[in-house]
């Protein structure tokens, strides 16, 4: 298999410096899916280098917003034209469904609009009155410079897309690093930049792995900005080495995410339904390998045995194999390791005192197409309390964790015991209640009576060690942007301050 052009400096494509390569594997059945250059130190400085001259002598920070607002329309638009083929990518290269793949898509684009239109209609700046008629004091917004961004591998189009677009829209340049395991598709829109006519140098894209080529990017001086989305203990490095040059970083680390279901909710047939349906979702789509995903069930007491017997019945009728697959609800997880650390995780759970209420097993061959894969059966452990490291640590696997409550106050507190505060979600009929308790909970997006989605004109991020700063919505164009305050003295005169 021939090797994908995937390195992409200043405007040009090329193999790594160092002549080494990586298999991107199918997790559906562990075989071969692409060969990309294995980029290095010497790379990802030859990256920053162009991302440097780009922004401090080229066009693309001085390109009136309007043009840079109509680069990303086009951009959105071959993100279209191209719809079923990176779809497909994104399904094979991250063991996700092919419609997954394909909402990915729309979602992605989504996000260049939005960017493209914020950024469009802004004023010129914020008239600060000074109190003095012959003082003209105006807040402009300005590019942060070089920004580096490292993706990870769960959704590799979308989380790129979340750092690209606003950085794009603001005028900065930038390097970019997908995850080792999933690079495809960063491929595939780097080269929509490039033919929607981003001038060479703007956008650069190494991959390889983290150590050394994130790891280089957070400490590189000519990074102005970092921005990191992954595990905590990579964004805890990430954070460190960006600390000394007192770079700006932004961070997003996961989350350990509650279900909130009250009684109420289920006191009908159809809202028994749905929160049942709801708790599926929040925890099995991608096969769990979401950092927003609804890992803890917390459920009130009296519905509990009936909730999570339904439950269990359909997780196990979840359809398993090959992503691209027809009828295929849910993919394998990404790699031999993923896969090695849902098995330890479950262990733990069961010595723990955990129930197993269904799963916690790969499935049996006969049961799954491919049977070679990375699969493994959807699991709900019961029983669970937050002694246990499954409770505590982000699983990111199909991994379902069962508490349960009495009353609101203990809801909340169960809720809000995590390290974590990316997103979780409540589900009540009673609406005075469930406001109630969203507003109680300290994570940073909360779903009423919903769970997962989200809009790209509402800011994404975590409170606690889910990260800092956020993405999507103003704030996150505002994370690559600097402040500036000009002061113009239109009568300008002695102050007179010294005699002398």
């Amino acid at each position: 298999m021939s090797e994908i052009e995937s390195i992409h400096i200043d405007g040009e494509w090329r193999s790594s410096a160092g002549g080494g390569t990586r298999d991107v594997l199918d997790p559906a059945d562990a075989t071969t899916l692409a060969v990309v250059a294995e980029g290095g130190v010497e790379d990802t400085d030859a990256a920053v280098a162009a991302a440097r001259a780009a922004f401090d002598e080229g066009e693309w920070p001085r390109t009136p917003v309007a043009e840079r607002a109509a680069l990303l329309r086009r951009v959105a638009d071959l993100l279209q034209r191209d719809r079923e083929e990176i779809g497909l990518t994104e399904s094979r290269d991250a063991g996700k469904t092919l419609e997954e793949g394909r909402v990915d898509v729309d979602d992605v684009t989504a996000a260049f609009r939005y960017f493209a239109d914020l950024a469009a209609g802004e004023s010129g700046g914020r008239v600060v009155d000074a109190g003095d008629p012959d003082v003209h004091s105006v807040v402009v917004h300005e590019p942060v410079g070089v920004c580096a961004m490292i993706t990870p591998w769960n959704y590799p189009l979308l989380q790129a897309s979340w750092k690209i677009a606003p950085a794009l829209a603001a005028g900065n340049t930038f390097v970019i690093k997908p995850s080792e395991i999933t690079p495809l598709t960063t491929v595939h829109l780097v080269r929509l930049l490039a033919e929607a006519g981003l001038p060479s140098g703007v956008a650069n894209l190494v991959t390889g792995a983290g150590d050394p080529v994130g790891a280089r990017l957070a400490e590189h001086p000519d990074v102005d900005l970092v921005s990191f989305t992954g595990g905590l203990v990579s964004g805890t490095k990430v954070a460190q080495a960006a600390a000394p040059g007192v770079k700006k970083v932004a961070l997003e680390l996961g989350g350990k995410n509650p279900n909130v279901v009250f009684a109420d909710a289920c006191d009908t047939e159809e809202g028994f339904d749905t929160a049942v349906d709801q708790a599926l979702n929040a925890a099995f789509i991608h096969s769990g390998q979401v950092c927003s995903a609804g890992a803890r069930l917390i459920i009130e007491e009296p519905v509990r045995d009936r909730f999570v017997a339904e439950l269990a019945a359909r997780a196990q009728r979840i359809r398993l194999g090959r992503g691209t697959e027809e009828g295929v609800e849910c993919g394998p997880l990404v790699s031999a390791q993923q896969l090695a650390k849902t098995e330890a995780y479950v262990a733990s759970a069961l010595e723990e005192g955990a129930v197993l209420r269904c799963g916690g097993r790969r499935p049996e061959p006969s049961d799954v197409r491919p049977a070679d894969g990375y699969f493994y059966a959807p699991t709900i452990l019961d029983g669970c309390h937050r002694g246990m490291k499954v409770i505590r640590e982000e699983t990111f696997g199909p991994l379902l964790t069962v508490e349960t409550f009495r009353t609101e106050d203990e809801a909340v507190a169960l809720a809000n015991d995590t390290e974590y505060g990316l997103a979780g979600g409540v589900f009540s009929s009673d609406t005075a209640r469930a406001r109630r308790v969203a507003a109680r909970l300290r994570h940073g997006t909360v779903w009423i009576n919903d769970f997962h989605p989200y809009l790209p004109q509402a800011e994404w991020g975590g409170f606690g060690k889910s990260g800092v700063g956020r993405e999507l919505g103003p704030h996150g164009l505002a994370e690559y942007r600097e402040t500036k305050h000009v002061y113009e003295n239109l009568r300008p005169k002695p102050v007179r301050w010294f005699s002398g």
